[in-house]
């Protein structure tokens, strides 16, 4: 297993993308093991693609695309900036308010703060907000999207974990959420500080708020109805996806009439380029899957914490901390195929629920892509807005440390996390 790790390192420092970095440390595998045929590493790939559950995947990113065409992101900012434009840090408040209901429409954290860079970034600097701070706020807040239904990483997660991804979607609502307040209150400690405080600015009326809110009822009314639809049996995950790419043209032809066929086209080709992307890295992913079962990974690696460790909240945090570590390094996506099938044993066998854990999870390996050196979502960012990486670093820093608290609090408090699913699907 060492081998892979370190042909894999070697070409991801030399540049090599993520995909054809892991389908060659898994060839690595098959080539250099004693009668294991190469055969085998060729099936894993073709195993990897014939899941039903995956289809998830591709329609949920068609249908983020569709309603970024539709009208959809225009409409909750407009909402968003009535709500909590008036706050100190305005535009900041702003950028985690509409990322928060970005995330129920994308589910990806690189494609919403890409967006917010080109929407609000230009707009944040123009009134005085520094542009380290700026680039902070839009990509650290982009971390939402990886908790609120339908996270693309959630559904990856559940697929390799054989976990419930509708019990997953229930669990990232409050964990989510409680993001989003930690993050606005760190935004307004800083405001308040820097004085990025909106001039004659008034708190918005219950009529203003009811008018934006009209206005963006249908994308305020799709993670409800997403959510229903699960619960209420009505579309397993993967159908749920196919709804969302029909809800997304209907409410773009029909009710916002904004969408038009060049649009429809636009999407597809975005979707086609994103899904193409995260489906090589699944299939290559297979062989190392493979493995690191094949070698017992998963119960040497438990064998090892369980016999340091015998607290389970200690051996939880050991591994959080092991994939904060990790996730400066690999892609969320990488981390989600590669480390789930050996982590999720380790948390069942110390009585850790594994929905309670996958939200973590993916609340960690998400925000290595707001860090240095390979977090995705910071160079989109910081490319866009033309911040240096040593600006946004510094300016991330108490973003990241309230991010990392939450978590830590997360961690001892299961019950926040499992209410909503508890409620939903029973115990």
């Amino acid at each position: 297993m060492a081998l892979i790790g370190i042909v894999f390192v070697v070409l991801m420092v030399a540049g090599m993308p993520v995909a054809f970095a892991t389908g060659i440390a898994g060839f690595v595998f098959f080539m250099t093991t004693q009668g294991m045929p190469m055969s085998i590493g060729v099936q894993k790939i073709a195993s990897m693609s014939q899941s039903f559950p995956l289809l998830t995947v591709p329609f949920f990113v068609l249908a983020g695309h569709l309603m970024n065409e539709s009208g959809i992101t225009e409409r909750l900012l407009k909402m968003s900036m009535v709500a909590v434009g008036w706050m100190s840090g305005g535009l900041a408040q702003v950028a985690i308010v509409l990322e928060t209901f970005l995330g129920g429409v994308t589910g990806s954290s690189t494609a919403d703060a890409a967006m917010e860079a080109r929407i609000l970034g230009p707009s944040m600097i123009a009134q005085g907000y520094s542009k380290g701070f700026s680039a902070a706020v839009i990509a650290v807040g982009s971390l939402i999207t990886a908790l609120i239904p339908p996270s693309i990483g959630l559904i990856l997660y559940g697929y390799v974990g054989n976990v419930s991804i509708g019990r997953l979607f229930l669990a990232g609502i409050i964990p989510g959420l409680l993001m989003a307040v930690v993050l606005m209150l760190t935004v307004y400690i800083i405001a308040k500080r820097r004085k990025y405080v909106v001039a004659n600015a008034t708190k918005p009326t219950l009529k203003a708020l009811w008018v934006a809110g009209w206005d963006a009822k249908w994308a305020l009314i799709f993670p409800v109805a997403l959510l229903l639809a699960i619960r209420g049996g009505v579309f397993t995950p993967s159908e749920v996806g196919a709804f969302a790419v029909v809800y997304a043209l209907f409410v773009g032809f029909v009710f916002h009439k904004e969408l038009t066929l060049a649009k429809v086209w636009r999407a597809f080709a975005q979707a086609s380029s994103d899904v193409g992307l995260i489906m090589l890295i699944i299939l290559m992913s297979g062989m190392v899957g493979y493995a690191t079962i094949y070698l017992q990974m998963p119960q040497q690696l438990a064998g090892w914490l369980l016999s340091g460790i015998t607290d389970p909240n200690m051996i939880v945090l050991v591994i959080l901390v092991f994939l904060l570590v990790a996730g400066l390094a690999l892609d969320s996506t990488v981390m989600v195929l590669l480390l789930t099938p050996i982590f999720v044993p380790i948390i069942q066998q110390v009585g850790m629920d594994p929905v309670h854990f996958g939200i973590l999870m993916m609340a960690i390996v998400t925000l290595g892509g707001m860090t240095w050196p390979s977090g995705s979502a910071m160079f989109a960012v910081c490319a866009l807005m033309n911040v240096s990486i040593e600006e946004y670093s510094i300016e991330s820093i108490p973003f990241i440390a309230a991010v990392v608290a939450l978590i830590a609090v997360l961690v001892f408090l299961p019950d926040v996390v499992l209410w909503l699913p508890r409620m939903a699907f029973g115990s």
